[in-house]
């Protein structure tokens, strides 16, 4: 079995072909049952394993394949230097049932969800887009905004985060890769002036009020990932045409399930999934002036079909 470590990870990935991989995993050819949470320890701050299976639908054969992801997301990782999700994916043969690769799941993880981010965007936000609002600097933060420029024409990114030390650091690092990049300490400022505007944070209260998005906005949410947090307002899901990753999101996670669960949209607000988009079931983008949402939660296929990508780039990929 083979150990695939981040930087090799990084070194074999790129945004538009991942992109397409999870374009084709939406479309269909895949299997992903419901993900198991259990809750570690109690109160706001527990943490969360979670246990992601999935596999490629067609028959048994040379080009079949099965993984599990195992997530463990720990909020107060921060405190100690570390990402808050961390993880491990063990890829393994449809044709035998036999370990391929342990690949490093944390790694995987931003990748591919910075990727369902962009491809959704490649529905929703206006081709034009080119100010990008990044709100929140983890270690997802760098991802999403890679993923965006991969998809659109961004030429400005505004980075803001509850800690400005991060923040900074995190736009330095960008402005590095040649993005054109500033760190942007008032919150209601970066979404006002952004047409995409991306959120990662572990916030438990609102932070984009409805009220702040200009038309034609895209707001791409991708933290609150239970009950207790929130990323946008009530206000920003009502002026927008909602849309999820999976029906997952309308029962957990932050953000579109609270609201549902209050009241505060109907079911009927939500106007489909990624699958629905990529399939051409449902519209995306109606207007250029249509406020747009997208809320993430995550979806096992999308593990698997990055690991699979990164399988196929290997070099040698022989057991």
């Amino acid at each position: 079995m083979r150990i695939i470590s981040a930087e090799d990870i990084d070194r074999r990935l790129t945004f538009p072909a991942l992109v397409d991989a999870l374009r084709h995993a939406f479309a269909g050819g895949m299997v992903a049952p419901e993900r198991h949470h259990h809750a570690i320890g109690e109160g706001a701050g527990h943490a969360t394993l979670l246990l992601m299976p999935a596999w490629t639908s067609a028959a048994p054969g040379e080009g079949a394949f099965l993984g599990t992801k195992i997530v463990n997301v720990f909020p107060g990782n921060g405190e100690k230097g570390l990402p808050a999700v961390l993880g491990a994916y063990i890829l393994m043969s449809g044709a035998t049932g036999a370990p391929l690769a342990a690949l490093d799941g944390t790694r995987l993880t931003h990748w591919r969800t910075a990727a369902a981010s962009a491809l959704a965007a490649s529905y929703l936000a206006r081709p034009d887009a080119s100010r990008l609002a990044m709100v929140g600097a983890g270690a997802l933060a760098p991802f999403l905004v890679r993923a965006h420029a991969s998809q659109r024409p961004i030429r400005e990114v505004a980075v803001w985060n509850h800690r400005p030390e991060r923040g900074e650091a995190v736009a330095a690092a960008l402005a590095a890769e040649g993005f054109s990049v500033r760190f942007e300490p008032n919150l209601e400022q970066a979404v006002r002036g952004a047409d995409i505007v991306s959120c990662a944070t572990l916030s438990t209260a609102p932070l984009v009020r409805g009220a702040w998005l200009r038309p034609g906005t895209h707001l791409d949410l991708v933290g609150a990932f239970n009950l207790a947090m929130r990323e946008a307002d009530d206000e920003a899901l009502r002026r927008a045409a909602v849309f999820v990753d999976t029906e997952a999101a309308l029962g957990e996670g932050g953000d579109v399930a609270v609201a549902l669960a209050a009241g505060a949209i109907g079911r009927d607000h939500v106007r489909g999934t990624l699958s629905e988009l990529v399939r051409g079931a449902r519209p995306g983008r109606s207007a250029p002036d249509e406020i747009t949402l997208f809320k993430s939660v995550g979806a096992a296929l999308e593990d698997l079909a990055a690991a699979m990508l990164v399988w196929h780039l290997q070099a040698d990929h022989r057991l």
